[in-house]
């Protein structure tokens, strides 16, 4: 009798686990359903909200490669003035070709993280070659600087430790800072006195860090890099600069704001991009010290757990750093191109932020009416965007003009009589 209650109470329960699985509630379903439709319905009316505020921003279709000129899907041929195609390089013949001799003898793609089985030796090559460019010690490659600037400060830094950041540093800093530990203390933008303040709060941490973009992509302005290392010094903290929208840009020879203020090689850590001056394509990297790229190599997130960059983009990296070196043409273009276009802007009487770098703020303030001039400059046949809260902060709406070596003097004026004709219909010049 025993034996056979227990075989009983066993195939019982396990008809039960079996009923359970092959019918589970339906509650289930219905709650899964109406937690979705409640959530579409908070969904649409933010995204009413965005909409109603004119914040609502619409991507253009682009039917043609990069380049001063482009075709888009509305509008037809239009004067390009809102990429980061600062050298022209996006669509340059020498990169091309560079880019389809490494398709043809590397393959596509890598299909793997570096330190499984995913490096070529274009990858080395490159990273000495962007070292060698910037006058740092090695590189690690990334998908893209905000991979880079994401993992860069948790692998270094402890909550022993202080990250002292410009209150204007791109989004991928702010996000990289909140994924670290650090102490963290914000200055506001390039002011001196408030750096200073915030290292001396900052004393009782065991290392300092501060981090500043090198160029401030909104505003066009170039960070007071002297000044910056000069109180890292007395503080006794170490430096890292956003090359993103500096590098190929700013000095004399296009290698940054290290060059600008002669402090290249100076500077612990540089992050960047190839996706801008350099090519416009897709890859960031993260040059500096030694231990501190081997210390990213055995540690860095994005890095360990992203695949490398296509052999034809390391191929057309390589071929774009040897440009560099070979002639100054280009940034001598990008600077000459820039300050023909603010000052004939401003006799104009357009209000445009102080810049140093390729990037003419031109300021107008109210949201709606960034986008009104962006969409009435297109018709113009000038292919610009305005940019707006939460991109900038509220009340401070622009259109962000990109001046490129690839302009042509007569397309910069173009641009700039379609905006003296814009600006006068709706009263934002006389």
């Amino acid at each position: 009798m025993k034996p056979a209650t227990i075989n009983h109470e066993f195939q019982q329960k396990d008809n039960n686990r079996r009923l359970a699985v092959k019918q589970p509630p339906i509650t289930t379903k219905k709650r899964a359903s109406s937690m979705y439709q409640n959530f579409k319905i908070h969904l649409e009316n933010q995204l009413s909200e965005i909409k109603e505020a004119g914040l609502y921003k619409n991507e253009r279709v682009i039917t043609s490669p990069q380049g001063a000129a482009i075709k888009v899907a509305e509008g037809g041929d239009v004067l390009n003035f809102c990429a980061n195609n600062y050298l022209g390089l996006s669509n340059d013949k020498r990169l091309i070709e560079a880019a389809k001799k490494a398709l043809d003898e590397r393959g596509y793609g890598m299909s793997s993280v570096r330190f499984i089985c995913g490096t070529q030796d274009l990858h080395k090559k490159l990273e000495k070659a962007i070292a060698h460019f910037f006058g740092t010690e090695d590189t690690i490659l990334y998908a893209a600087c905000f991979d880079a600037n994401g993992g860069v400060f948790e692998p270094l830094l402890t909550s022993e430790d202080a990250i002292i950041s410009d209150a204007l540093n791109h989004a991928s800093i702010i996000d990289g800072v909140r994924l670290c530990k650090a102490q963290r203390y914000r200055y506001a933008n390039a002011d001196m006195a408030d750096l200073e303040e915030q290292l001396k709060k900052a004393q009782s941490q065991r290392f300092r860090l501060i981090v500043t973009d090198g160029v401030f992509s909104m505003d066009g302005n170039v960070a007071p890099l002297d000044k910056i290392y000069a109180l890292a010094e007395k503080y006794n903290a170490m430096v890292m600069v956003d090359e993103s929208h500096s590098a190929g840009v700013v000095g004399k020879t296009g290698r940054g704001v290290t060059e600008l203020y002669n402090l290249r090689g100076k500077i612990e850590i540089l992050t960047g991009t190839l996706g801008k001056a350099f090519g416009g394509a897709i890859g960031g990297f993260t040059t500096g010290k030694q231990e501190i790229i081997d210390m990213l190599r055995q540690r860095s997130r994005p890095y360990l757990f992203s695949n490398s960059i296509p052999p034809m983009v390391a191929a057309a990296g390589i071929e774009m750093f040897n440009i560099m070196d070979t002639t100054n043409e280009l940034q001598e273009s990008l600077h000459s191109n820039t300050e023909y276009f603010v000052k004939r802007m401003q006799e104009a009487g357009f209000d445009i932020k102080p810049t140093q770098s390729a990037i003419c703020a031109v300021m107008l303030y109210d949201a709606k009416l960034s986008q009104t001039v962006a969409a009435r400059l297109q018709e113009e046949g000038i292919y610009v965007t305005g940019f707006y809260y939460p991109v900038v902060p509220k009340g401070e709406a622009r259109i962000r003009v990109q001046i490129s070596a690839a302009h042509k003097k007569e397309q910069l004026d173009k641009c700039i009589d379609a905006f003296t004709k814009v600006g006068k219909e709706l009263d934002i010049i006389k």
